[in-house]
């Protein structure tokens, strides 16, 4: 574990390069069952589980890189065709006794309850991106779903092995609220987050295609938007439906996939009490209304 902050971005880089990346316990259990049944496992379901758990899932991305062969000519972006790469009975016998995050974490319970708080964040960004490529009719709903499930994974390696330092980042964000998490960052860690990510990016030769979706610097591109937006949308609705940086987060999902309020509030999936509250962040009654119409026309 580390308890103090690393000299640079170069050590930080090194220390999580040769780190042994746990996985969610439930993870573990589901690759065990599937296991027992190997020959009646297809690529569809095993890529579903890995993907429920964005740690295992950079642990295959990692791994499918560090094992290209020479004629492998393309980037695999998505975990699928990661899969079909490795075979399923090559898969199980290379993921094998993975370590688990709650093991690693037991002496740290405030860590093990901010990882899985980010984990959840994660899963629902991934779900809202999807949703919104396939609005967009993206040509990969897959690359863009992908992306969103990894934008944070800086973020849970640090709960992974920093848990005091990332406690410390939490408690401080909480305190500090109007202060840039960058800036945080920065100063607990030595780093920014978002530096460690784009270089751990690089090291462990994750696709390009991917690491583009990822950089929030790419934000002019509606894919990289995509991504943001839900990643954005995840992370200040799980301090609350109220926190005052939904509208803007609203306001941007609209104008990228060209509906209005009331639409994106059904697209979200919350329950009705929610709904009512969301509306009223939205455009006025009657602009919705003709937002709406010309939105949905065909």
């Amino acid at each position: 574990m580390i308890d103090l902050p690393f000299e640079d971005l170069d050590v930080w880089v090194a220390h999580f390069r040769e780190a042994n990346l746990p996985v969610l316990r439930h993870t573990v259990q589901e690759l065990e069952k599937m296991r027992a049944n190997a020959e009646n496992v297809n690529g569809r379901s095993l890529s579903a589980t890995i993907l429920r758990d964005p740690m295992m899932t950079l642990r295959v991305l990692a791994y499918i890189e560090a094992n290209r062969g020479a004629r492998q000519t393309t980037d695999i972006t998505t975990i699928e065709r990661a899969i079909m790469m490795i075979g399923i009975v090559p898969f199980f016998r290379d993921f094998n006794d993975l370590p688990q995050i709650e093991e690693q974490l037991r002496p740290h319970p405030q860590a093990l309850l901010g990882i899985l708080k980010v984990v959840n964040r994660a899963r629902r960004s991934a779900q809202w991106a999807r949703d919104w490529a396939i609005a967009r009719h993206d040509l990969d709903v897959d690359e863009i779903t992908l992306a969103a499930l990894l934008h944070d994974i800086a973020e849970m390696l640090m709960w992974c092995f920093a848990p005091k330092l990332a406690t410390q980042v939490r408690e401080t964000q909480v305190a500090r609220r109007h202060e840039r998490s960058a800036d945080i960052q920065t100063e607990i860690y030595g780093i920014p987050l978002y530096q460690l990510k784009m270089a751990l990016a690089e090291t462990w030769h994750l696709p390009q295609l991917l690491s583009q979706l990822m950089d929030n610097q790419n934000a002019e591109n509606p894919r990289v938007r995509n991504v943001k937006l839900a990643v954005d949308l995840a992370r200040h609705s799980a301090n609350g439906w109220n926190d005052a940086a939904l509208p803007d987060d609203f306001k941007g999902i609209r104008d990228l996939l060209r509906i209005n309020q009331r639409t994106l509030v059904r697209r979200l999936g919350v329950d009705e009490t929610t709904a009512n509250a969301l509306l009223a962040m939205g455009d006025p009654p009657a602009q919705d209304d003709a937002a709406s119409r010309s939105s949905e026309a065909p």
